[in-house]
């Protein structure tokens, strides 16, 4: 599995962590083992366009995932592949929602990555029966990642 992380924000952030949480996710939800994803962390003007480009929204937003609609292409080498999609995360957002949830800003780019990425395998959280299965999937992998990451 493959995470490539591009941080184009201007706000310095735990990028190998995030690349980590990222790969951990895959494997937890047992993602072909050639997946690759793109993590792209961005300021707020690109945030803006993208939300209401993608989104319809204006404003900027905290996370937004875009899945690639093939997921069982072909690499060029012809073997095959598994191209999840793209996370993009907004550091700054993300920065004013750990400050009003009362916790640092490193735990909520933790919680947005994981958020996003269940968002590219096809979770969602638009009826409360989903939302429920959404964010008790989220809150067990931060719980296991926070598990292993501190042995």
């Amino acid at each position: 599995m493959s995470v490539v992380v591009s941080n184009e924000s201007g706000v310095g952030v735990d990028e190998a962590e995030l690349s980590r949480l990222a790969l951990f996710v895959l494997e937890e939800m047992s993602v072909n083992p050639d997946a690759e994803l793109s993590l792209m962390l961005v300021d707020e003007p690109t945030m803006s366009r993208l939300h209401e480009q993608y989104m319809g929204e204006p404003g900027p937003t905290d996370v937004l995932a875009f899945p690639m609609d093939d997921l069982e292409g072909e690499s060029a080498e012809g073997a095959e592949s598994e191209l999840v999609g793209d996370v993009v995360l907004c550091p700054t957002i993300a920065e004013a929602q750990a400050h009003d949830a009362g916790h640092d800003v490193a735990s909520e780019l933790r919680l947005l990555c994981v958020h996003g990425v269940l968002h590219l395998l096809g979770y969602d959280h638009h009826e409360p029966e989903e939302e429920r299965e959404m964010f008790g999937t989220q809150s067990r992998l931060l719980g296991a990642f926070t598990s292993v990451s501190a042995s």
